[in-house]
């Protein structure tokens, strides 16, 4: 059994190490190209294999991690809804279809439970209660986001642009952070929270400046 963990372990490493590189790459090619969308792609789907294994490692026996269980749902539900939001951009749709809603609703209710085990930890002085909180915290903020944009999707043009961006540079986050942790063995609560924190800057910023540009909305499609 271990032997075939420690094999699992060596694929989701390799698969999150691609993850990094090529989400490292899609942010810094000029946004909407054909390298951006590539690397895009390739970013998505090591993302979410890599994620996938992790779920199953957590609930391995003597591996057993809630709450690394729960940030593998929470940075799949970012791949897929970054992803879902370029559907978002069709002029034909009137509203968001049930797959968005479904996966949001998902992470919402993952939230909950993260807020949850959070609080109660807290009350308890369990270790790592303040990380169930802020990832709780951004997780239901994000999919309160996600159902507001389903809203004014049609109203706002660049809408799904701001949800594309958010969700899939917080992957990104959540691979640095990985790589922080798992790769480099600094498991302290500031590096869990400190590519957030940087992120989430970046993240305004862009939000920002596609709002100023809120009529110049570039071409990209949908890799999932």
């Amino acid at each position: 059994m271990e032997r075939t963990i420690s094999i699992l372990i060596y694929i989701h490493a390799f698969f999150g190490g691609i993850g990094l590189i090529t989400g490292i790459i899609s942010i810094a090619v000029k946004k909407g190209g054909v390298n951006h969308r590539r690397t895009g792609i390739l970013f998505s789907y090591a993302m979410v294999i890599s994620s996938l294994i992790s779920l199953f490692i957590a609930r391995m026996p003597r591996h057993e991690n809630l709450f690394l269980f729960l940030i593998g749902i929470f940075t799949i539900y970012l791949v897929l809804a970054g992803n879902r939001a370029l559907t978002l951009k069709s002029k034909s749709k009137t509203t968001a279809e049930w797959k968005d809603k479904a996966i949001s609703g998902a992470m919402m209710i993952v939230s909950v439970i993260m807020l949850v085990v959070g609080t109660i930890g807290m009350v308890h002085s369990a270790g790592n209660s303040i990380l169930y909180i802020f990832f709780g915290a951004f997780g239901a903020f994000m999919t309160a986001k996600d159902f507001q944009t389903f809203k004014i999707f049609t109203q706002q043009k660049n809408a799904w642009l701001i949800s594309h961006l958010g969700r899939m540079v917080g992957a990104l986050i959540a691979s640095v952070t990985a790589f922080l942790v798992a790769g480099l063995n600094i498991g302290t609560v500031i590096i869990w929270m400190a590519p957030t924190f940087i992120g989430t800057i970046y993240i305004i910023y862009w939000n920002r400046k596609l709002k100023a540009k809120a009529g110049q909305v570039p071409h990209l499609r949908n890799p999932l």
